[in-house]
């Protein structure tokens, strides 16, 4: 059971990954003003960084309670494409962002643009990570 769970958690994060990148953010920039969009956007990848913590743990738990339950090796694409996807979102989000705030404010070495491209950048190697053990998953019988 804990085969099917890691499938579908990994799916369901690659899901919202996709969500947020192809159709919450593009739209909020369609309809609402540049400022008003820029403050939901925000909210929205807040909420996805902190979710993306959570799935990120609870799927390396869930491979590390498989490798000690079976004889499978200990270090495991199932184990690495998650702790890369926590990598990226704590180097992404958590550590860009403050650096962003003060680009923005007109501080720091960084323009507010090169800080956006390389937070977009960790954010696709995330979303790549994501669906790559979703697909690792899908092929696997329990």
């Amino acid at each position: 059971m804990l085969f099917r769970a890691q499938g579908l958690l990994a799916a369901l994060w690659g899901g919202l990954l996709l969500c947020v990148a192809f159709m919450a953010a593009p739209s909020a920039f369609a309809v609402l003003e540049k400022a008003q969009a820029g403050l939901l956007v925000g909210r929205l990848f807040a909420q996805e960084a902190h979710l993306s913590l959570a799935a990120a743990l609870l799927l390396m738990m869930m491979d590390r309670r498989m490798t000690r339950d079976s004889e499978l090796s200990a270090v495991r694409a199932e184990f690495l494409l998650p702790a890369a996807a926590l990598f990226c979102t704590v180097l992404g989000y958590f550590a860009l962002q403050p650096l962003m705030a003060a680009a923005r404010a007109g501080e720091g070495s960084w323009s507010f643009m090169s800080l956006h491209a390389v937070s977009f950048a960790l954010y696709g190697l995330k979303t790549l990570a994501v669906l790559a053990l979703a697909w690792r998953c899908s092929g696997r019988a329990p």
